[in-house]
C-alpha cells in the first residue's frame, strides 16, 4: 500500500486504509440498500457533542482526550463531522455499490456534513444573541451562561437553528427528529422548516407551536403555550393535502405574544412593534403597532345577586 499524506486528505483516503487492514484480516467492505433510518439514540447523541462543540464552558464533552480546550475542540468537530456524515448517509437512501471505493452516497454525504459545520461559527453567532436576549428579557436570568445552561426555551431554539440549517441543505428525517427530541425534552414544538430571525426568546416555553411555514422577525418573544400554527389544510381534487404552500402566520420584527396566544393562517401577519395578549385568537392580521387582548368577561354569581 502506497504511503498516505495528511495533504489533501479526503473520505476516500479512509476507505483505502480500511482496504489495506482487510487485506490481513479478512474482512469487507459493507454493502446494500439503507433500509433503516438513523435511530433517535444517535441523533440524540449528535445534539449533545454539537452542544458541547458549541457551549464548551457550560457543556464540557467527557470523551475528550485532548488536554487544551482548542485541542478538545478541534477533536470534537472531526467527531461531529465523521458522525453527521454516517446519520445522513443513513438518513438517505442509498446502495452503495461495493466495488466504489468510497461509495458515492457516503462521500456526498461527507461534504454535507463538512459544509454545515462551517456554518457553526454564523449559527453560534445567531445563538449568542438568543441567549441575551433572554437574559435581557428574564430578570429573573443572573447571567447569559444561565440562559445557555438551564433555560429549555434556549435549548429548543439550538437544537432549531441546527436542524434548520440542515434542513435548508436538503437533509431528509434528521432535522425533524432532533426538533421532536428538543419537543419531547422541553414542550417546545419548532418545525425545523420555520424561518425565525435573530435575538429570538421564548420564555417558560412548555405547549409552544411552531409551524413549518412560519415566519419570526426579529427580536421576537412568545411565552407558554403559544401556537402559530395552520388555519386549516387545502386538498385537490382527489381530497390529498396541497403540500408546500404557506399555512402558517408571518410575525413582524419587535413582536410580543403572551400566553396562550394562538395565530393562525398562511395569509396572518402580525405587524411588527405589536403585543398580542394571553389567550387571544387570531385568524387574520394585525397591522404594526397593534395591541390585541381577549376582553375577560366577569359574572358574579347567582347566590350573590
Amino acid at each position: 500500500m502506497d504511503t498516505l499524506s495528511a495533504e489533501g486528505f479526503t473520505i476516500g483516503h479512509l476507505s483505502r486504509i480500511v482496504m489495506a487492514m482487510d487485506q490481513h484480516d479478512g474482512g469487507a467492505l459493507p454493502a446494500g440498500d439503507s433500509v433503516s433510518p438513523t435511530t433517535r439514540q444517535a441523533t440524540e447523541r449528535l445534539i449533545r457533542r454539537l452542544e458541547c462543540l458549541l457551549f464548551p464552558m457550560e457543556h464540557a464533552w467527557s470523551e475528550a482526550v485532548e488536554s487544551t480546550q482548542l485541542q478538545a475542540r478541534t477533536e470534537l468537530l472531526g467527531v461531529v463531522i465523521w458522525d453527521l456524515a454516517h446519520q445522513i448517509h443513513r438518513a438517505r437512501r442509498h446502495h452503495c455499490d461495493p466495488h466504489a471505493v468510497p461509495c458515492l452516497e457516503l462521500s456526498q454525504a461527507f461534504d454535507t456534513a463538512v459544509g454545515f459545520a462551517t456554518t457553526l461559527p454564523d449559527i453560534l453567532a445567531q445563538l449568542s444573541l438568543d441567549a441575551a436576549a433572554a437574559f435581557s428579557g428574564d430578570p429573573a436570568a443572573r447571567d447569559a451562561s444561565e440562559v445557555v445552561s438551564c433555560y429549555p426555551g434556549f435549548y429548543a431554539i439550538m437544537v432549531y437553528r441546527l436542524a434548520h440549517r440542515l434542513f435548508e441543505f436538503g437533509v431528509p428525517l434528521l432535522p425533524r427528529l432532533m426538533t421532536e427530541i428538543a419537543h419531547s425534552q422541553t414542550g417546545i414544538d419548532i418545525h425545523p422548516g420555520a424561518r425565525i430571525g435573530s435575538s429570538f426568546f421564548i420564555d417558560h416555553g412548555t405547549g409552544v407551536v411552531i409551524g413549518e411555514t412560519t415566519e419570526v422577525g426579529h427580536r421576537v418573544t412568545l411565552y407558554q403555550g403559544v401556537t402559530l400554527g395552520a388555519l386549516n389544510f387545502p386538498r385537490d381534487e382527489t381530497g390529498q393535502i396541497i403540500r408546500g404552500q404557506k399555512r402558517h402566520p408571518t410575525i413582524g420584527d419587535n413582536v410580543v405574544v403572551y400566553s396562550g396566544a394562538t395565530i393562525l393562517g398562511g395569509t396572518t401577519t402580525i405587524g411588527e412593534g405589536s403585543i398580542i395578549g394571553g389567550n387571544v385568537w387570531l385568524t387574520e392580521s394585525v397591522p404594526p403597532f397593534s395591541r390585541v387582548i381577549a376582553q375577560p368577561k366577569i359574572e358574579l354569581k347567582s347566590s350573590h345577586r
